[in-house]
């Protein structure tokens, strides 16, 4: 099994299992995020690259490779790309260089795939 298909399976498997354990709270949360990355004054491509340089600032790890999925989706380019990451290097700073590098890393799977 590749990284891709690892990381969708293991994020799929616990959201099922942190799902199924019906807490209101965790219920809305989810709904909230789904609700907060549709179509609206901002688009959702827009808003999944700001959620992914977010990600990089905060360095979440399985969040950046969540986001770099929607962004890949959502018909991201490479050059586009490129630029979320200098936004997220300068906001955040040098300790975001080595997020930078595991999301190209990421960013290059998804191409191949």
């Amino acid at each position: 099994m590749n990284k891709i298909d690892e990381f969708r399976d293991y994020r799929s498997k616990m959201n099922d299992k942190i799902l199924s354990k019906d807490n209101k709270v965790i219920k809305r949360l989810y709904s909230l995020d789904t609700l907060t990355y549709q179509d609206s004054a901002l688009d959702k491509k827009t808003k999944e690259m700001l959620g992914l340089v977010s990600s990089m600032v905060l360095r979440c790890d399985d969040c950046i490779k969540y986001h770099l999925e929607k962004c890949f989706e959502l018909g991201v380019t490479t050059d586009e790309m490129m630029d979320v990451f200098g936004v997220a290097n300068v906001v955040g700073g040098t300790i975001v260089i080595h997020h930078t590098r595991r999301a190209m890393e990421y960013w290059e799977l998804l191409l191949e795939k």
